[in-house]
């Protein structure tokens, strides 16, 4: 027992003064229930409540930040003055996602129903404010907002990833959008979507290892596509279940077609792309 107690101690010792996942994860469950009434347990009645509501977010992050100086290489006060500055254009953005998600989802009622109820919205909504921290050089913090939202609602984008605006994610469970994944305008994805990595060496970790989505894009679900060189060009259509490790031509169509057959036949399943100018199967 005694060399248990040690090795508690000791872990205890040489763990970095971090701030816990819970200040963190309560920190940005205020700042989401500020941006978005409807997600908030008491509506702000008054104008000044919410200047004073940004002024004291705007003061726990400087907070954080100044007990943390090994996160960062700028000045506390100075990160969470600017963080606070370009949130609106993430607010706006988040707006425009929203916006996104109920024109794409013919099940969605209204943007209230969204707001409360679809995790693609809390995921997204997590992403862009961990990507505004990241932007600012802050380490760790956007990753712990970004790891909270995969937990509850299964959807696991990394703050790193470049994603434009109109996003959508409709379902959500299981998508896997990797660091160095680009995603154009008016993406939408489904459930089951992986955006990933083929298999690379540790010292590869700084290049481009997942793919670029281009404007305009649908994916269906269970896609996988792979691979920093892969490119799905704009406007195009990857059915569920296919598998994707090369670039795709704009406009293109590609989905998986399974066939029957028995054990004395040769058929085997089918991949299809198509575009505007030629069809073929492999």
């Amino acid at each position: 027992m005694e060399s248990f107690i040690k090795k508690i101690h000791k872990s205890h010792q040489e763990c970095s003064d971090c701030p816990s996942p819970k200040l963190i994860q309560q920190y940005f469950e205020d700042l989401l229930g500020l941006l978005f009434p409807e997600y908030s347990v008491q509506k702000i009645r008054e104008e000044e409540d919410v200047k004073s509501r940004l002024e004291n977010l705007q003061a726990q992050l400087s907070n954080i930040l100044t007990r943390n100086i090994h996160l960062h290489s700028g000045d506390g006060e100075k990160l969470a003055k600017r963080f606070i500055v370009d949130l609106e254009k993430v607010f706006d953005w988040i707006n425009q996602d929203v916006d996104a998600m109920f024109a794409g989802d013919p099940a969605a009622k209204s943007r209230t129903e969204i707001l409360r109820s679809y995790p693609g919205f809390y995921a997204i909504a997590a992403y862009r404010i961990a990507h505004l921290l990241l932007q600012l050089g802050i380490k760790l913090i956007p990753r712990m907002i970004t790891e909270f939202a995969h937990s509850r609602t299964g959807i696991d984008i990394h703050p790193g990833a470049t994603i434009g605006q109109y996003f959508c994610i409709d379902h959500g469970t299981g998508v896997v959008i990797g660091e160095t994944t680009v995603i154009g305008n008016h993406v939408k994805i489904y459930q089951g979507v992986t955006l990933g990595a083929l298999s690379v060496e540790k010292a590869d970790a700084d290049i481009k290892r997942h793919p670029t989505i281009e404007d305009n894009v649908v994916i269906y679900a269970g896609a996988t596509i792979l691979g920093g060189k892969t490119t799905i060009g704009k406007s195009s259509i990857i059915g569920g279940n296919v598998w994707l490790t090369k670039s795709v031509l704009p406009g293109s169509k590609v989905y998986y077609q399974t066939q029957m057959h028995h054990e004395e036949g040769t058929v085997t399943d089918v991949y299809v792309f198509k575009n505007d100018i030629d069809e073929l199967s492999h």
